[in-house]
């Protein structure tokens, strides 16, 4: 049960702690987040890489959503939320999945079909 009030605690805490941020950055270079992703990928440095790396982690982050409902209409929906926001939606998610599946994580991973 520990494990799983730090789980749950460590999801409020980076949604909340990426929500500010994101204001942050929204507020000083506008919403170009795009245009300034891509460009740095094209760039080819550092930055460039680690883009590149999260969006394999969100491409990633996304098919498992899909996988863990059987590829259903609803979670290729909220796979493809997922790629977009990132964190800022898949920690709220696993959070409610946490509370869904009873805190049973083998079914929060696995899915319950």
């Amino acid at each position: 049960m520990r494990n799983l009030t730090f789980l749950r605690v460590l999801l409020i805490a980076q949604t909340i702690g990426l929500l500010a941020y994101t204001g942050k950055a929204i507020q000083q270079e506008g919403i170009s987040l795009i245009q300034v992703f891509v460009s740095h990928v094209l760039q080819g440095g550092w930055s460039g890489q680690f883009n590149l790396d999260f969006m394999c982690y969100l491409v990633l982050s996304g098919l498992w959503i899909m996988w863990r409902d059987s590829f259903q209409l609803k979670s290729v929906f909220i796979g493809l939320i997922a790629m977009v926001l990132g964190i800022v939606f898949f920690a709220p998610y696993l959070l409610w999945l946490t509370y869904r599946e009873n805190g049973d994580l083998k079914r929060v991973l696995l899915g319950s079909s």
